[in-house]
């Protein structure tokens, strides 16, 4: 009986990974269509980049032409306009150069005769009889210069403003820099040294009177409409020792001294043996009634 040869199995190459996916190879390798590629091809080796017809040509260059001059117009008006808004921008400084300083000359002007005014109200004062009241009248009026034994309080914002807060004093200002002395700040400091028995007060040698307004403009604090800026100097004529250790312990000065706690305001209050205060620029009397003591006397 005839052996049968061995059977031998051949062996068989390794399957690609992705040969289940074959389409979406196909697809991957041949993005573009066959056909695509080649219409794209003519069409680039036709077209050469450029136009090929004299009318393209020409349109090309009149385009390019147009291009260039309107760039070239605008350059040299920008160089012929330079000059003419520089002169226009020195003529409009100097005519706010002369407003200025013609707004400075009517200042002075005012300033001076508000000082005629408050001289003739003092001479008026003189005049009328007793002295010793006019004078008393004239230093609260405001209408006379002063000069005695006070304090001074000098109120400054912080160095760093804070951002915000909801501290007591100022939970509804509104202001997001609480670290700035602010307007209803100096009214309470002003206040308090009145109820502690100041008998003059100014700010940053702007006289205080019974009729003084400070108000607040953006940023600034006006007394009786001048700006003011930081330091706020107080000077307060009265006993001093009293004077500063009843405005410490009032209200207000713990409102103060709340301010530099919670804020950074700086403050600092001191005992001066002899200050000086201005008159106020003007004084405007809105009720007056005769003094008829004399000449009932005179006609006794």
């Amino acid at each position: 009986m005839p052996q049968q040869p061995p059977v031998r199995s051949t062996p068989t190459r390794p399957s690609r990974p992705d040969a289940s996916m074959s389409l979406l190879t196909n697809v991957m390798d041949h993005s573009l269509d066959d056909g695509y590629a080649e219409a794209a091809a003519r069409k680039k080796a036709a077209d050469g980049g450029l136009p090929k017809t004299l009318r393209a040509k020409l349109g090309l260059a009149a385009g390019l032409v147009l291009a260039a001059l309107v760039v070239t117009v605008g350059a040299v008006q920008a160089r012929v306009a330079a000059p003419v808004v520089a002169k226009e921008r020195e003529e409009l400084i100097d005519r706010i150069d002369q407003e200025t300083e013609a707004a400075d000359k009517l200042e002075d002007s005012v300033d001076e005769l508000r000082d005629d005014v408050s001289a003739r109200q003092r001479e008026a004062l003189k005049g009328s009889g007793g002295s010793a009241q006019a004078e008393l009248v004239g230093i609260l009026s405001g209408a006379v210069k002063v000069h005695g034994p006070g304090v001074k309080l000098v109120v400054n914002d912080a160095k760093e403003s804070g951002g915000g807060g909801d501290g007591d004093p100022r939970e509804t200002s509104g202001f997001s820099d609480t670290g700035r002395v602010r307007d209803r700040d100096m009214q309470r400091v002003v206040n308090g040294l009145w109820e502690s028995g100041a008998e003059a007060i100014s700010i940053n040698g702007q006289r205080l009177t019974a009729l003084s307004a400070i108000r607040a403009a953006g940023d600034a604090i006006l007394v009786d409409n001048k700006p003011l800026v930081p330091p706020y100097t107080v000077l307060a004529v009265g006993d001093g020792k009293r004077l500063s250790s009843r405005f410490q312990d009032s209200a207000d000065g713990l409102y103060l001294h709340a301010l530099q706690e919670n804020f950074g305001i700086r403050t600092a209050i001191s005992v001066e043996g002899d200050l000086r205060l201005p008159a106020a620029p003007s004084v405007t009397v809105r009720t007056a009634q005769p003094n008829t003591e004399k000449t009932e006397k005179g006609t006794s």
